[in-house]
C-alpha cells in the first residue's frame, strides 16, 4: 500500500513539473500596450533561465538627454496561469502568463485584460483590444 501511495504521488510530481514547464529559454522582447510606442516608451523584455526562473525587465532612454532607465526583477518558477511582476522604479505591479508565441496583461486570475490602451495602431479606432503582445526573438 505505501509502495502504491509513493508511486501515485511520484507520478503526480512529475506530471505537475512537466505541466508547469517554461515554453523556451532565453531573452525575448514584448510591447502589450502597442498603441503607447514612442520616444520614451520603456522597451520590455523576459528571460527564461534554464532553471525555469522567470526575469522581466525594461529599459527607457530618455530622447531628451539620452539617460537610461532600467530595471530587472525575478518573477519566480514559471507559472502558465499567472505571474505577477513588480517594478519598483515606477511603482508598477502588473500580471501575465506566456506560452511560446505571445504575452498576455491579465488580472490576478489570469483573465486577459481588454482595453484601448492594448489596440494596435493599424486598429486605432477599435476599443477594448486584447491585451496582447508577440514575443519577439
Amino acid at each position: 500500500m505505501k509502495k502504491g501511495y509513493s508511486l501515485l504521488l511520484l507520478f503526480i510530481s512529475i506530471l505537475s513539473f512537466a505541466q508547469s514547464k517554461a515554453p523556451f529559454t532565453g531573452k525575448r522582447s514584448f510591447n502589450i500596450e502597442q498603441g503607447a510606442s514612442g520616444s520614451g516608451t520603456p522597451a520590455y523584455y523576459l528571460d527564461v533561465k534554464k532553471n525555469g526562473n522567470v526575469h522581466f525587465g525594461f529599459l527607457q532612454i530618455n530622447q531628451a538627454d539620452q539617460t537610461e532607465t532600467k530595471e530587472e526583477i525575478n518573477a519566480g518558477k514559471y507559472n502558465p496561469k499567472v505571474m505577477k511582476i513588480h517594478f519598483k522604479t515606477y511603482n508598477e505591479t502588473f500580471y501575465v502568463k506566456f506560452n511560446k508565441e505571445k504575452i498576455y496583461l491579465t488580472d490576478e486570475k489570469g483573465n486577459i485584460k481588454k482595453s484601448d490602451d492594448c489596440c494596435p495602431v493599424s486598429e486605432l479606432a477599435s476599443i477594448n483590444c486584447n491585451c496582447e503582445s508577440i514575443i519577439y526573438k
